[in-house]
């Protein structure tokens, strides 16, 4: 997936971390990205990851979140 790929052709879904916010954040997957975008602005852009550097993305958070 580049850059320009338009995000009306990934599959969307709020984060499960998200509870019952209307503030969250969106996760889509693909067979080669895994994409992040605010729930707010959908069309203001979006971060990607490999699935190596989304591993390393998550477990980070959930590292800091536990506060270690």
């Amino acid at each position: 997936m580049s850059p320009t790929t338009p995000t009306r052709f990934l599959a969307w879904r709020k984060s499960s971390y998200s509870g019952k916010q209307s503030h969250c954040v969106e996760v889509a997957t693909t067979n080669t990205i895994h994409a992040l975008r605010d729930s707010k602005n959908p069309n203001g852009g979006m971060l990607t990851f490999r699935h190596s550097e989304w591993r390393a993305f998550i477990t980070s958070v959930k590292h800091d979140a536990i506060g270690h």
